[in-house]
């Protein structure tokens, strides 16, 4: 049986990978220091002979006993909110949180992945950002903290695997949604459903023509796994190429949730991106992938799953 640590194994998505690669037989070692991540991501897996739960700074000393066949490190503040309000944890968990599992993924000869960002493009001058651009970020603005410590963990990764000849991945991950996210996660989707559900006002960012793209949880799970297995080591873009701007998809919202909510304008948040949109040429080339679910039919899922929060 194949054996896995993911860090931020509680968190939305390190939670759904964990599900991933329970179904394909692997034993899961869950590692969380619950920062962000919850328990009710993975309570349904209590029980499972399989899943071991770690509570657990990545960006402290830390031991796994026994074989490692991959080591997938999904720890670090990934919203907005939090990695502001938590910019040190955030720029700790990308940096010596990444150390620390390389040196483990080392000393197991374990294959490597590392969640990167669609934020080290910043704010992008190339549109859709295809991975050979090099990026637009403010390195001392207020969300540096994570542009540049995802910044840092790819350049990392990529020094040991051109020293130690570590087998790596490198996934940029783009805005992905859907079930277990957060209510007060910060995102444009939760916030927009919540609000919705609520019959609040939808807050929109400036004058709502940024653009943005959404890619269900279950297509990134399905790019990812299929990164895991290809023989490449530099970076992938992994996300849905369709773009809305923020006041269309705010006005969806509030169409599919039958929300008597308006909408209302607030000012843009220093350094926010204006335009975001992957170039996923190389992911359909080299993994065959694509995503398949429709926006509204994610959002759908993912309005049932905020309605059952919500009242919970």
């Amino acid at each position: 049986m194949k054996r896995a640590l993911i860090t931020g194994g509680a968190g939305f998505l390190g939670s759904y990978l964990c599900d991933k690669l329970l179904s394909q037989g692997y034993s899961v070692l869950c590692m969380d220091n619950l920062i962000t991540g919850n328990m009710r991501n993975i309570r349904h897996l209590k029980g499972n002979k399989n899943f071991k739960y770690i509570e657990q700074d990545v960006s402290l000393p830390f031991e796994v006993e026994g074989p490692l066949d991959y080591v997938l490190h999904f720890a670090c503040p990934a919203s907005p909110i939090d990695y502001l309000r938590l910019p040190i944890e955030t720029l700790r968990a990308d940096s010596i949180g990444t150390f620390n599992t390389l040196d483990l993924a080392l000393s197991k000869k374990s294959k490597y992945i590392q969640a990167s960002t669609s934020e080290v493009y910043g704010d992008p001058t190339v549109h859709p950002q295809v991975e050979s651009y090099w990026g637009n970020v403010n390195p001392i603005g207020p969300r540096s903290v994570y542009d540049e410590a995802k910044r840092f963990s790819e350049a990392l990764v990529m020094a040991y695997h051109r020293k130690h000849n570590l087998d790596t991945r490198l996934v940029r991950i783009f805005n992905t949604y859907g079930p277990r996210m957060r209510v007060n996660d910060g995102r444009v989707v939760p916030t927009f459903i919540s609000q919705a559900l609520r019959n609040e006002d939808l807050t929109v960012y400036g004058d709502g023509k940024q653009t943005r793209s959404f890619c269900y949880v279950d297509d990134e799970l399905e790019g990812i796994w299929a990164l895991m297995n290809s023989d490449y080591h530099e970076p992938v873009n992994i996300g849905n190429p369709g773009e809305y701007r923020m006041l269309d998809f705010a006005k969806m919202i509030i169409e599919v949730t039958g929300s008597k909510s308006r909408i209302t304008f607030t000012p843009l948040p220093k350094d926010d991106p204006r335009q975001r949109n992957p170039d996923i040429t190389l992911a359909k080339k080299l993994l065959k992938w694509e995503p398949k679910v429709e926006v509204k039919d994610g959002i759908k899922k993912t309005i049932e799953y905020f309605r059952e929060v919500l009242d919970e």
